[in-house]
């Protein structure tokens, strides 16, 4: 009985020990507080995004303009024409030859008597060794001549004491007389002799030299005409572009404008008168010039007359026969002739800051830099701003009170 009691009380649930609270719920705790923590974080960046950063200004913007340097004057024709070059020429041989090289290229740059090109010289090499031994040969005979006048002048001095002491003949010494004046006449056809051919070497010299053609004045070469192998011929040569001719040089710094003007509109152009020219090339480009002279002829046919002007810029980009468009400027009257220097900006845009003039440009950033400026005249409902704003640049119009250097702007919207 007592061994069946003790296994019954074996066998009875403790309730106190089942109430204990298991060994792994203290890590459990410390996970949900670092899940709050967490949450508590996540939520202040949220809260500090959307309430705590800075938020842009909204402004108005406008640009700062330039202040237009001269005058402003008006266009009273407008016409049409193309860039020519007053000094161009195709340059050619002068005598007809074989081209041995050719030493240019399209738009090259030749200064005056650069060589541009040679031809084969064999001909006029001969022709000068010939001259040059005709020369030798001359003054070969030229000094045998004066060694023979000078043995009978010295023969005709001493027949003359001879005379005089009567031991020759009078005839004998005529004779000899005779003699010496003709060596001195063989002696003068010798050194005219020696001249010419002097002179033969000379030209013979410059047959040698024609073979060279060099460049007749500084410029571009605009058209290569020939090739090794070639002939080329001065008598075939004409106006304009031909085979024959070497290459075409052209003076860029002679370019200028050739327009026709109407009939019936003539009497508006005036020389000196300013113009503004635009190339079709350069749209946006604005060349000034100025009227050199109205050519005192008229076109029968399209009833026009011809209008030479002066571009008074010098640029690459201007080449000949470039289609052009110019407009004939009035004069402007002396008042404006002196306008403000400088930009201009609306009054509205410069506030009082630290008693200072400032302006607020705004940056590629969309942020704003507060710059001291400089004022000058009132030009209407603009002010002349002479130091420091560009032009170009945007500048806040009406800036607000909280507007300040560095503060984040972003451009009002339209209503």
């Amino acid at each position: 009985m007592n061994a069946s009691a003790e296994l019954l009380k074996e066998l009875r649930i403790d309730r106190n020990k089942a109430s204990a609270p298991p060994p792994s719920g203290t890590p459990r705790r410390g996970l949900w507080i670092v899940l709050a923590v967490v949450a508590l974080l996540v939520l202040g960046g949220i809260a500090w995004f959307l309430f705590g950063r800075e938020r842009p200004i909204e402004v108005s913007t406008v640009p700062v303009v330039a202040i237009q340097q001269g005058t402003a004057s008006s266009s009273v024709l407008d016409a049409s024409g193309y860039v020519v070059a007053r000094r161009m020429a195709t340059v050619s041989a002068k005598i007809t030859g074989k081209v041995r090289e050719v030493m240019i290229e399209e738009g090259m740059r030749v200064e005056e008597g650069q060589v541009m090109a040679t031809l084969d010289p064999i001909d006029a090499n001969a022709q000068r060794s010939l001259s040059a031994s005709q020369l030798e040969a001359a003054r070969s005979q030229l000094a045998g001549l004066k060694a023979q006048v000078a043995q009978a002048d010295a023969e005709a001095g001493r027949l003359q004491k001879l005379v005089g002491q009567q031991l020759v003949s009078r005839s004998q010494y005529d004779l000899a007389m005779a003699q010496r004046d003709s060596l001195r006449a063989q002696l003068k056809t010798a050194e005219r002799n020696t001249r010419v051919a002097g002179d033969a070497l000379a030209i013979a010299e410059l047959g040698v030299d024609n073979n060279t053609v060099r460049a007749p004045f500084s410029g571009v070469v605009t058209a290569k005409a020939a090739q090794p192998g070639e002939i080329v011929s001065p008598l075939s040569a004409g106006g304009g572009f031909t085979r024959t001719g070497i290459g075409t040089i052209v003076d860029m710094d002679s370019l200028e404008i050739e327009v026709e003007v109407g009939e019936a509109f003539i009497g508006r152009v005036q020389p000196k008168m300013p113009v503004e020219a635009t190339l079709n090339a350069y749209p946006e480009w604005k060349i000034p010039a100025e009227v050199i002279a109205i050519i005192p002829t008229a076109d029968r046919g399209k009833a026009t007359v011809k209008v030479r002007i002066a571009l008074k810029v010098k640029d690459p980009r201007i080449v000949p026969e470039m289609g052009v468009r110019v407009s004939f400027l009035e004069a402007a009257a002396p008042a404006q002739a002196a306008a403000p220097k400088g930009v201009r900006v609306p009054a509205s845009a410069l506030v009082e800051r630290d008693q200072k003039t400032v302006a607020f440009v705004v940056g590629d950033d969309k942020r704003v830099q507060q710059v001291p400026v400089t004022v000058g005249v009132a030009l209407n409902n603009d002010r002349q701003v002479t130091a420091g704003l560009s032009a170009g640049e945007q500048v806040v119009n009406n800036p607000p009170p909280e507007l300040r250097d560095g503060s984040a702007v972003v451009e009002k919207q339209p209503q």
